[in-house]
């Protein structure tokens, strides 16, 4: 119980009532422990200590961690692991559904040892909300063009009908009803999850995106649980999970695998990150958006390099950011690389719960919880600032209007030099800024036809055009800044091409209130961005199709066609297989490449349209001032939107409601369901321990290079219809009408080992070319890579993948560590990993090694062709080196990327959840 715990706690003595009010609400009281190393630490390492101190039970948090934490100033130097329990967990649908698959499946596996299968449940709170699922199949223009295409093969009449049919179509909902009939079979799984789990809330589709959704409502800033306050925290299956820090929540991204033990009742291990003080100073100019400042920040840290560290936000200029504004800036901090960027909580924080239609009391008690624990912030006062690792600045005087592109989230351009930046990509050679086009094909034009109309489409013409994703959607000033510009356009007389794929997807209904209550709704929707769903979409993949004569034209030029989208990735082949140039802009840039047509303009001395009547329309003519989007956002982002869209939530989706789900405590498993289905992690799991064997004789089923991201490992998008998956459905009876994405199957493990490294970008130097292949090496044979894998593992060959810098960068997809394991591969072999699919890795049994400073695969003159003996001795440490044989006869040493005695406890279980369930069975 928590009274007992509590009790056996070293630091009891410095629990107090926080109100002598209320005696039965207590709080660890840091203040009392009497130590001034506590008031210059980082407030985000104040969280930790927190987490520590009320944690501490001398078993999974010990004495000596809270000793470490409070050191943290001189442990720069060295590697001091420190365990972390958040306070909670948050998952979207993508990631939710496995890590409840895993939880049924768990269940099953701990009664086959003996144990009680109704052991297995979240003892940490969790929120899982539906957002990924709904894909753009309808959009008003789409829609229009799609009846003209197939109306011309029939009468004018007839014409007339469709086009009228068309305009009163309502997207949202055809996209919903969509979503339902492509997802009942998970969604039905995660009803039963619901019913079955306790401590797991589920908020359904069509309420908004995870983040969004998490910044207005879920999030408690300060708990209020079981007698005690304490801080909010968090882990999310969610790279962007980190979007909380913008309200001074502590939380970043895991792995949907770490998530889980977290779930039941683990704490995360991590090494006590290092803190950059980032220093916000000055004051933006009246054109500049959010999203221009935190396309400057992304770029400014990554220079400066930040992975695995924390970054802490502070200086005056910080009081210049909305909750919106330091949301947006959080949310991006996977596109530098840092494990979170941490906004303390502050006036604006406390005025953002207020306008969100936070509780009166709960608001009470967050100010007088946080001042007690020296926990609230004041950055206009510098004797509150902390010390920090490093300190970097930024002027919010300088920051300019950006975009970045076209290919990653850090590789910000000027507006002012999209144009000259774009045409520089097109002749470079292929990679990260460079398409490799002719010379003589720069200028190619490729006519097409479309509504009965001629157009052209050129290198960097627009073909979608996207206001999407949690990073903007949660920020009202972007979002009014597009409906102003928006406003302005339509009076201007500007349009919108048909054939641009236009979409507004916002993160919440509040959005949509708020758009129709200060009159933009409607000018939005006549450039073309009217509401097509709340969720993830564009951003992640779902885009769905383009119209076949503009992907003709496209496929007939070879072009470099563009979408512009308000996102945060936009890593090659992830947002349409068409657009291989994507740009992440402010919405009010969305549209207004939308309306321009290209990204080939340069907006301050070429008209972005002319209007009807002739005359030139510069971007200047119709860009809202932030003082005009300010005065429309006092007057109506106001608490009641908050608390009526909130207030029905959780019950509102009446097609949610009517679902029927099974009640028994063990999932009966479809053998027929091509979405959900029973994992083979756990066959053969025995209660006592195997040791570690050598890896012996392995061939390398891919040798990779720098920045492999888990786009490019994990499934995701569309399934191709060429590919091993659609190969497989197909065998099910499936036509590709019904393959829906991988993300919708992620609760099939069949459908999602043979969509591992099935990514068409996927650059194998076996092949040194684009594509989801390599070379069976034993035949000579070129196949797809889980066909080679499946070869492979029938005659019993172990695997392993050669890669260079940053392997796994991206998302955190569990699929990308799952769905390698399930192809036979015992270890990757890198030069260096993002931290949490190196954690994913090691979730799952599989070695993370690390080649030794100064050595890569070129300078050990490797080729992959070799066949690779990895030298496991019976005593493992972390971080220790061993010894690889090549049947070269060279050999040479690598590190194995275990950092912690807790990673390596789990690697000896054969993976985290192995471990779980052995634990789970212990009578």
């Amino acid at each position: 119980s928590r009274a007992s715990s509590v009790m056996s706690n070293p630091f009891a003595h410095i629990v107090e009532p926080l109100d002598p009010q209320r005696p039965d609400h207590k709080f660890f009281n840091l203040s009392k422990l009497g130590d001034p190393r506590y008031d210059r630490l980082p407030f985000s390492i104040r969280v930790l200590l927190e987490s520590a101190v009320r944690n501490c039970d001398e078993f999974l948090v010990k004495k000596g961690d809270v000793e470490s934490i409070l050191n943290w100033k001189k442990t720069q130097t060295e590697t001091v692991e420190v365990p972390f329990r958040p306070a909670r967990v948050i998952l979207q649908d993508f990631t939710g559904v496995p890590a409840v698959v895993d939880f049924a499946a768990m269940r099953d596996a701990v009664k086959q040892l003996g144990g009680d299968p109704e052991k297995i449940n979240p003892i940490c709170p969790a929120d899982l909300v539906i957002d990924h699922s709904i894909q753009l199949d309808s959009n008003t223009a789409f829609e229009v063009g799609l009846d003209v295409w197939v109306a011309s093969l029939k009468t004018t009449d007839e014409y007339e009908i469709n086009l009228c049919v068309t305009y009163r179509t309502d997207s949202l909902q055809k996209n919903q009803d969509l979503e339902f009939e492509r997802n009942r079979e998970r969604f039905e799984f995660l009803k039963w999850g619901s019913k079955a789990f306790r401590n797991m809330r589920i908020i359904p589709p069509g309420s908004g995106i995870v983040h969004q959704v998490n910044l207005e409502y879920l999030a408690r800033v300060v708990f209020d649980q079981d007698g005690f306050y304490y801080p909010d925290s968090l882990v999310g299956t969610d790279s962007h999970t980190t979007m909380i820090d913008g309200l001074g929540v502590l939380g970043w991204g895991v792995g949907g695998i770490e998530a889980e033990a977290v779930m039941l009742g683990q704490p995360i291990s991590m090494v006590l990150p290092e803190v950059i003080g980032y220093k916000l100073q000055g004051t933006p100019n009246k054109f500049i958006t959010s999203t221009d400042i935190v396309l400057t920040v992304t770029k400014h840290l990554r220079q400066v390099g930040v992975v695995g560290k924390f970054v802490e936000f502070f200086g005056p200029g910080v009081a210049q950011l909305s909750i919106a504004d330091r949301a947006t800036i959080a949310n991006m901090c996977p596109e530098y690389g840092a494990t979170a960027a941490f906004f303390p909580v502050d006036d604006v924080s406390v005025q953002y719960l207020e306008q969100t239609g936070g509780d009166p009391e709960k608001l009470c008690y967050i100010s007088q919880y946080l001042r007690a624990v020296g926990m609230y912030r004041n950055f206009s006062d510098p004797s509150q600032d902390p010390e920090f690792t490093q300190v970097v600045e930024l002027n919010l005087c300088t920051v300019v209007p950006c975009c970045s592109g076209p290919k990653r989230p850090q590789d910000r351009v000027p507006i002012a030099d999209m144009k000259k930046d774009f045409e520089t990509c097109l002749g470079t050679k292929q990679g990260f800024k460079g398409f490799q086009v002719l010379p003589e094909r720069h200028a190619i034009s490729v006519p097409f036809q479309y509504n009965g109309e001629d157009y052209s489409l050129s290198h960097g013409s627009v073909v979608i055009a996207a206001i999407t994703s949690c990073t903007n959607t949660s920020n009202p000033s972007v979002m009014l800044g597009a409906g102003l510009l928006a406003k302005n356009a339509v009076k201007h007389g500007l349009s919108v091409k048909p054939y641009i794929k236009t979409s507004l997807s916002p993160g919440s209904g509040v959005v949509t209130y708020y758009l129709k209550e200060s009159g933009v709704m409607d000018y939005l929707s006549q450039l073309g961005f009217e509401v097509v769903g709340y969720g993830c979409m564009t951003c992640i993949g779902n885009s769905g199709p383009l119209p076949e004569p503009v992907v003709e034209a496209i496929t007939q030029g070879d072009l470099v066609a563009a979408g512009v989208l308000s996102g945060n990735r936009n890593f090659e082949g992830r947002v349409h297989p068409n657009t291989r140039a994507n740009y992440l802009a402010s919405p009010p840039l969305v549209i207004a490449y939308a309306i321009a047509g290209s990204v080939r303009i340069d907006f301050e001395n070429e008209p972005i349209a002319i209007n009807p009547q002739g005359k030139e329309v510069y971007l200047r003519d119709i860009w809202p001032t932030r003082e005009e989007i300010q005065n429309v956002e006092r007057q109506f982002v106001i608490p009641a939107m908050f608390k009526e869209v909130y207030a029905k939530i959780e019950n509102v989706n009446e097609r949610w409601n009517s679902l029927k789900s099974p009640s028994d405590k063990l999932y009966t498993w479809d053998p027929k369901s091509t979405y959900i289905k029973s994992p083979p992690f756990f066959e053969g799991l025995t209660r006592d321990l195997k040791p570690p064997q050598s890896i012996k004789d392995a061939y390398v089923l891919l040798n990779l290079g720098d920045s492999v991201t888990t786009d490019h490992i994990s499934p995701a998008g569309n399934i191709a219809r060429n590919s091993p998956a659609a190969r497989y459905l197909t065998s099910r009876g499936l036509t590709p009408r019904d393959f829906n994405s991988y993300g919708s199957r992620r609760g099939n493990d069949a459908v999602m080992a043979r969509g591992t490294f099935a990514n068409i970008r996927l650059l194998n130097k076996f092949l040194g070319k684009q594509a989801p292949s390599t070379i069976h090496l034993p035949t000579g044979e070129t196949m797809d890579v889980s066909d080679a894998a499946e070869k492979y593992q029938k005659d019993g060959h172990p695997l392993l993948v050669l890669a260079g810098k940053e392997y796994g960068s991206g998302s955190s997809r569990d699929w990308a560590a799952k769905g390698p394991f399930l192809l036979g591969i015992k270890a990757v072999l890198a030069e260096s990993y993002e931290r949490i699919h190196r954690s994913n890795l090691v979730g799952m049994g599989v070695i993370p090694l690390e080649y030794l400073p100064g050595d890569t695969s070129d300078s050990l003159g490797l080729t992959g062709r070799e066949r690779y003996t990895v030298v496991i001795p019976e005593k493992i440490t972390p971080r220790m080196t061993v010894e690889i044989k090549l049947d070269t006869g060279k050999t040479f040493n690598v590190r194995m990327r275990f950092d912690t005695d807790v990673e390596l406890t789990y690697f000896q279980h054969g993976g985290i959840l192995n471990y779980m369930i052995r634990k789970m069975s212990e009578k």
